[in-house]
C-alpha cells in the first residue's frame, strides 16, 4: 500500500517507517532514553560521522524516538523530512539561522506571535540578521523589501493573534521568481492549512500546541518540503552550496543527494542542532507522538466548538468585534477560502471588548472553566489578554502591528462541551 494514498487520520498512526520495535515487537514507539549509541567498530563510527551511513551517534543530534516522530510528522505534512527540536522558538530561530548570517536579511509578515516578533526584532539583530517587517495584506510588499542579501520570507499561516489567513501561494510565487524560499509557521492550523501544497519551502511548528494537545510537553519541528531549488541559487545560499568548514568541508546540497531533497533540514540537524544543541528529549518526542495520533480527531472537535463560541460572541452586546476566519470579508475571505480546508476555521478566535483594557482584565479574572495561560492548542480551553501578557514586551506600535489592541481577548477553544464553554464565557462577560 502506497503511503501517498493514506488519509491524515491514517498517517497520524502509521506515517513513517516505524511499524514495531525490531528488538521486542512493541507496537508503541519506545522511549529510547539514552545519551549515546554503541558503534559496531571503528569503521562503523567513521561512516556515521562522515554521513556515509545512516544511524544515531548522540541524542543531541538524533534519537530513535525522535526519528519516529519526525518521520510521521513529515508524512502528515507532505514533506521530504523533518527535524524535531526543543521548542517552537528553537524551530523558528533555526529555520532562519540555517540560511542567514551577519549582514543578511529576512522579510517577515507583521502578523506574528509576540514571542516570534521579539526574536526577530531584537535577538536576531544581535546575530547581525536584519528582519524586515511588511504588511502581508499586499503580497507585493515582500518583493519590494527583497534584495540580494534576502535569505527567506517568513509568515504564520493563521497568525496568532491577528487570525487573518496569510497569502501563501502569492508570496511563495514571488519568492520562487526571486530565488527566496517561504518559511511558514503552521502552528495554529495543522491539517487545515497545507503550506507545502501552496508553494512554501519549509514549515515550522511549535509542537507543544495542537500536535501535542495535552499541554504537558514542549517541542518544535521544522519540516523540509524538499521542493526548493537551492542549487539554482547557489550564490544566495552559501550555507548549503559552499564547503562547510564545521563539517569536513561538506557541501550540503551534495551530501543530501543520497538521502533525497533534504539539504535544508540535513544542515539544520548536523550543524545547528549539533553545535547549538537545543535538542528535544526522547520523553517529549514520545509524548508528542501520542498527541499526533489523535490530532485529526481533536482538530474536528476544536473547530466545531470554535464555530459555536464565535456565533455566541458575535451577538453579545459587550463585544464590538469577533475575529474569526468565518467572519472574514473581501480579500481576507478569499484567502480563507483558498487556504483553509473546506468547513474548517481553526480553533483560535479573538474578540474586542467595548470596555477596553479594564474590561479585558475583568473578563479574564472572572473565567472559571477557561484557563488563563500563555499557550494555545491545548485540549482544554484557554484565554489570554495579550496586551498585558504575551505581547506586553512589545511597544504599543508593535502590538497594533501584530493585531493586539487594549480590549482584545484571544481564546483557544478546546474539546470540552461547547455549551459548558459558552456558559463560562457568559458569566465572565457579565462581570467584564
Amino acid at each position: 500500500m502506497s503511503i501517498e494514498n493514506l488519509k491524515p487520520e491514517t498517517l497520524a498512526l502509521h506515517g513513517g517507517t516505524y511499524r514495531s520495535d525490531s528488538a521486542t515487537g512493541a507496537v508503541a514507539v519506545p522511549i529510547y532514553q539514552t545519551t549515546s549509541y554503541q558503534f559496531r567498530d571503528t569503521d562503523h563510527a567513521d561512516k556515521l560521522f562522515s554521513l556515509d551511513e545512516d544511524g544515531h551517534i548522540y541524542t543531541r543530534v538524533s534519537n530513535p524516538t525522535q526519528d519516529a516522530f519526525e518521520q510521521r510528522l513529515a508524512a502528515l505534512e507532505g514533506g521530504a523530512a523533518a527535524l524535531a527540536v526543543a521548542s517552537g522558538q528553537t524551530a523558528s530561530a533555526y529555520s532562519i539561522l540555517n540560511l542567514a548570517g551577519a549582514g543578511d536579511n529576512v522579510v517577515s509578515a507583521t502578523d506574528l506571535y509576540g514571542g516570534t516578533w521579539a526574536l526577530f526584532a531584537a535577538t536576531l539583530k544581535h546575530f547581525g540578521v536584519e528582519v524586515r517587517f511588511v504588511d502581508p495584506s499586499d503580497p507585493e510588499n515582500f518583493r519590494r523589501a527583497t534584495d540580494e542579501r534576502t535569505k527567506a520570507y517568513y509568515a504564520e499561516s493563521l497568525p496568532n493573534p491577528k487570525l487573518n489567513v496569510f497569502p501563501i501561494r502569492e508570496v511563495a510565487d514571488i519568492g520562487r521568481e526571486l530565488g527566496v524560499p517561504l518559511i511558514v509557521d503552521n502552528t495554529a492550523a495543522p491539517l487545515i492549512i497545507r503550506p507545502l501544497e501552496h508553494g512554501a519551502a519549509a514549515v515550522v511548528y511549535s509542537a507543544t500546541k495542537y500536535i501535542g494537545g495535552h499541554g504537558t510537553s514542549i517541542g518544535g519541528a521544522i519540516v523540509d518540503g524538499g521542493n526548493f531549488p537551492w542549487e539554482e541559487h547557489a550564490e544566495r545560499f552559501p550555507t548549503l552550496n559552499q564547503p562547510d568548514p564545521s563539517y569536513h568541508g561538506k557541501v550540503w546540497v551534495e551530501a543530501a543527494k543520497p538521502l533525497g531533497p533534504v539539504a535544508y533540514v540535513l544542515r539544520a540537524r548536523t550543524v545547528l542542532l549539533r553545535d547549538v544543541g537545543a535538542a528535544i528529549s526522547p520523553f517529549n518526542a514520545f509524548q508528542l507522538i501520542q498527541g499526533l495520533e489523535t490530532l485529526p480527531l481533536r482538530i474536528r472537535q476544536h473547530n466545531e466548538n470554535a464555530v459555536k463560541v464565535a456565533e455566541y460572541l458575535q451577538g453579545h452586546p459587550k463585544v464590538s468585534k469577533v475575529i474569526f476566519p468565518r467572519y472574514a470579508t473581501g480579500e481576507e475571505k478569499r484567502r480563507a477560502e483558498a487556504y483553509l480546508k473546506p468547513g474548517s476555521y481553526g480553533a483560535l478566535l479573538g474578540f474586542e471588548l467595548k470596555g477596553g483594557r479594564e474590561a479585558g482584565r475583568g473578563f479574564i479574572n472572572a473565567l472559571q472553566l477557561f484557563y488563563h495561560v500563555a499557550n494555545i492548542g491545548d485540549a482544554r480551553s484557554l484565554a489570554i489578554h495579550p496586551s498585558t501578557t504575551t505581547h506586553s514586551q512589545l511597544s504599543e506600535e508593535d502590538q497594533l502591528a501584530t493585531g493586539v489592541t487594549p480590549g482584545y481577548v484571544r481564546l483557544s477553544i478546546g474539546i470540552e462541551d461547547a455549551d459548558d464553554l459558552i456558559r463560562d464565557l457568559s458569566q465572565a462577560l457579565e462581570q467584564a
